[in-house]
């Protein structure tokens, strides 16, 4: 039985003669909540660009659930149940809450006009309605979606991933720009998604939240892996000290 629902293996991006990412190797087990740090430039989002689809790797592999997807188109890499946010919020300002995360419901070859004014099943409309109560945006669940705060809008971009019911969901810096009572709210829905199953693989500037959720954390540091361990082991690494504040 496959326990990886991500695995990269000596994967590798260049832009020209400039090496942003150099054979690294991850993986994220099923039901795991795991973190990527490292500096401003290390890699980070390269590295999700990559896994993603969105970059095609120089070298290396990437598996979900055991499958070879390297090299494949984001839509069908995310048909195949691998969802990524982005540092900033990728959402349509104009349609309001409900109707995007009703966007993100399964479809076959369908445009963006066909989702939205096709009769949407009672069961899927319920859903998402119970997942934008999740992530406490009912009493938004009419409002534009460009008239929610930053840290709404990641909620929203949350509840939208769950109605895929993905294998694993990639956060690139869900904290970024969130006030500080939404990081609370936002920290508590990930820990329960993930005591429920939910696999997550995140990249976060906030040590402190990342450090708290994490089961494990790999760091990056000008595009290689110079650690990997439980939050307590990486906190006390040597390297990443130097990586991050040069002692």
């Amino acid at each position: 039985m496959n326990l990886e629902a991500l695995k990269v293996e000596n994967l590798t991006k260049r832009f020209g003669g400039l090496v942003a990412v150099d054979s690294v190797s991850i993986h994220v087990n099923k039901g795991e909540l795991v973190g990527l740090i490292g500096p401003n430039g290390s890699g980070k989002t390269t590295l999700f660009n990559c896994i993603t689809g969105f970059y095609q790797p120089n070298e290396g592999h990437v598996k979900l659930n055991g499958t070879e997807i390297t090299g494949e188109r984001m839509e069908t890499i995310t048909e195949r149940g691998l969802y990524r946010t982005f540092q900033l919020p990728r959402l349509f300002p104009e349609l309001t809450v409900l109707q995007n995360v009703l966007l993100s419901q399964p479809h076959q070859n369908e445009g963006f006009m066909d989702i939205l004014f096709r009769k949407t099943p009672a069961s899927l409309v319920k859903r998402a309605k119970e997942l934008i109560e999740f992530v406490g945006l009912t009493r938004l669940i009419d409002e534009l979606a460009g008239n929610l705060s930053g840290g709404q809008q990641k909620l929203l971009e949350l509840a939208a991933a769950l109605l895929k019911n993905p294998a694993i969901i990639l956060l690139d810096e869900p904290m970024g720009g969130v006030n500080p009572t939404l990081i609370n709210e936002l920290k508590g829905r990930l820990l329960k998604l993930n005591k429920s199953g939910t696999t997550f693989f995140v990249i976060e500037h906030n040590m402190e939240v990342i450090m708290d959720i994490a089961q494990r954390l790999y760091v990056l540091d000008h595009g290689s892996l110079i650690a990997e361990g439980n939050p307590e082991d990486i906190r006390n690494n040597d390297e990443v000290l130097e990586a991050y504040f040069g002692k």
